[in-house]
């Protein structure tokens, strides 16, 4: 057994510290005005984020990455019967029109973000043997499958509603299929079917359809629906090159909504500004490049795949809400892994990489 990777774990540690900052920075004008304590949701991030996220991650360095396969299916029935408890009253926590939040003992909890891990893991455990066979061309091997257990969270969440999310969790599982060795024929097939699915959730519900317009053209209804997307670039825009400095931004004073959560980077860029950016987007490639590596040097199939799974989570997630906030990609809702207020979300990110530092420890290499 050789040491972890110290450069991917640095990486992850200095993703989570630097997001401690900026949030504190962030959500203070926020937390005052709600809770009149500036630190309230840097507090509740160090508590049930923070805390619990590194004994997760410790745990998961420990331990070999290869006893989680047996547990594959286990953690998965868990996680969805999770998903099935925000329906039921009395532990839904209802945040607007979303129903993504149970209350246990006083605790907020997103069982969507469980999920990202726990059905890697099941994809892994299940691919893994058939990575590159013959059982990976056939439908009643693989894809029905696939599409079965992965059709059970597609309801689930659309009934949520958490179509954010749940287009994260859609791009990791199809990226891993692929991995595994899928036939184009079969992603066709899975594509097709989720563009359909988008165009009959745009089609039914008028706000997705409102998101849409207004990625299209922001500059209509700028005090309405497309009041977010311009409050956000008009952030990212005042930054400059240097930025205003660190809680100088302007527009975290009740202009720009979320901003503690999918808002944040408008935030980060408004006071460190573009250089900044740039170092923080390179960090994120760099990250991602360590993990391919980790993914490529794994000793099995599992490994391999669940580290796939995982780093094309943390960049594409990272990617989607950075390019929702400079108008790239219509918003969607989805916070920036390790910098984005949420004690479930950052818990279960510094799982995963738990699990990949020690994947890394069994490298071929």
């Amino acid at each position: 057994m050789k040491k972890p990777d110290y450069v991917f774990i640095g990486l992850v540690a200095a993703l989570a510290v630097f997001g401690l900052v900026m949030l504190s920075s962030a959500s203070s004008a926020a937390a005052y005005e709600r809770f009149g304590d500036n630190y309230w949701y840097l507090k509740h991030q160090l508590m049930f984020g923070l805390a619990p996220g590194v004994i997760a991650f410790l745990l998961m360095l420990r331990l070999d990455y290869r006893k989680w396969k047996r547990y594959a299916l286990p953690f998965l029935v868990v996680s969805i019967g999770l998903l099935l408890l925000v329906f039921i009253p009395g532990l839904a926590a209802d945040y607007g029109t979303s129903k993504s939040w149970i209350n246990i003992f006083g605790m907020s909890l997103q069982p969507a973000e469980i999920v990202k891990l726990t059905f890697l893991i099941y994809l892994a455990a299940w691919l893994g043997p058939k990575r590159g066979g013959r059982d990976m061309q056939e439908a009643g091997t693989s894809f029905i499958p696939f599409a079965a257990v992965f059709g059970i969270i597609v309801v689930l969440m659309v009934l949520q509603p958490d179509i954010g999310t749940l287009s994260v969790i859609a791009m990791i599982s199809l990226i891993v299929y692929f991995a595994a060795g899928a036939p184009l024929s079969h992603l066709a097939w899975i594509s097709g079917a989720g563009a359909l699915l988008f165009f009959l959730l745009v089609r039914f519900a008028p706000y997705r359809t409102a998101r849409l317009m207004t990625f299209l053209h922001p500059e209509l209804d700028p005090q309405g629906v497309g009041y977010h997307i311009n409050q956000a670039l008009l952030a990212i825009g005042s930054g400059g090159f240097f930025g205003l400095g660190l809680g100088l931004s302007r527009q975290k004073f009740q202009y720009l909504p979320e901003v503690a959560g999918d808002s944040i980077f408008a935030v980060m860029a408004e006071e460190l500004g573009f250089l900044f950016m740039i170092l923080f987007v390179a960090a994120l490639v760099f990250l991602a490049i360590r993990g391919f590596k980790i993914a490529k040097n794994a000793p099995d199939g599992f490994g391999r795949l669940l580290a796939i799974g995982i780093t094309s989570w943390f960049v594409l997630q990272s990617f989607i809400n950075i390019g929702a906030m400079a108008g790239i990609l219509p918003l969607t809702g989805i916070p920036l892994p390790f910098v984005s207020y949420g004690g479930t979300a950052l818990t279960v990110c510094l799982a995963a990489a738990g699990i990949m530092a020690n994947i890394s420890k069994y490298s071929k290499e």
